[in-house]
């Protein structure tokens, strides 16, 4: 990447990510956000969802090189202040396309929110939830009980996936990940991957009794009544890597830890 490309500068409010940009600031120059071609974002990798889905919100997507100041820092680069400039020249760009959730409350509300990391249905209660998951029209679970189930990105499928036991996909390959959590029947289920133009449909079978909510990201819709999950082509994002560190590496290094 140039580095005549005008560049933005985000933090996250914490002390130390506050105190990063200023060292950047006083170190090299930057533009506001609508006179940028690119945006740095120094934070963890809420922060980064953050700054992505505002991107998506305002309709304007740029490239951002996010540097660590979280904790797990994911989807970001190591923190340095030097040599700025030959990082971003350097820097190995990956186009990541999000999900789109449509959500129909109990209540008559509809939501569209995109996802770069998963849709998650999770119990509202001590109740667990009843669903029916349908894929492309076709009721391939007519009674899903459990405590959730998510659909997964690529991107998103070492952070919660992962964790409720689902399978870790390489960046590219064209894979959603749908992931059970905690399924009590059927027992046996531990999921499924499919390819990422799907459509998959959720429906709560006892909204009532039974309340369910839509996680996206950092978003929540309570009281859902069905949910459509579908990947959005017409918005891909772009994340730039340091070559020596890039995301496929890093999604390919997690499937050997203990």
């Amino acid at each position: 990447m140039s580095t005549d490309v005008r560049r933005a500068l985000l933090a996250s409010p914490t002390q130390a990510a506050r105190a990063a940009e200023e060292r950047l600031r006083a170190a090299y120059d930057f533009v506001p956000l609508e006179q940028a071609d690119m945006v740095i974002a120094l934070g963890g990798d809420g922060f980064m969802l953050q700054t992505l889905h505002s991107m998506l919100e305002a309709r304007r997507i740029l490239p951002v090189f996010g540097m660590n100041l979280g904790t797990v820092g994911f989807l970001m680069n190591e923190w340095r202040l030097e040599r700025l400039d030959q990082r971003l020249e350097k820097a190995k760009s990956f186009k990541v396309n999000p999900l789109r959730m449509t959500v129909d409350t109990v209540d008559g509300e509809r939501f569209s929110i995109p996802a770069i990391n998963e849709v998650s249905l999770l119990r509202e209660t001590r109740q667990t939830a009843r669903l029916e998951v349908e894929v492309n029209g076709r009721a391939v679970l007519p009674e899903l009980v459990c405590d959730g189930v998510l659909v997964a990105t690529p991107a998103g499928s070492t952070a919660y996936n992962l964790s409720a036991h689902g399978p870790i996909l390489p960046l590219g390959c064209g894979l959603v990940a749908l992931t059970p959590i905690s399924p009590f029947r059927p027992r046996r289920w531990r999921g499924a991957i499919l390819p990422e133009a799907t459509a998959i449909r959720f429906t709560v079978l006892d909204p009532v009794k039974r309340p369910v909510s839509a996680v996206v990201d950092q978003r929540e819709v309570r009281d859902i009544a069905n949910v459509e999950v579908g990947i959005d082509r017409a918005t891909p994002l772009t994340l730039l890597f340091d070559p020596e560190h890039t995301l496929d590496d890093r999604i390919a290094a997690e499937q050997f830890i203990a």
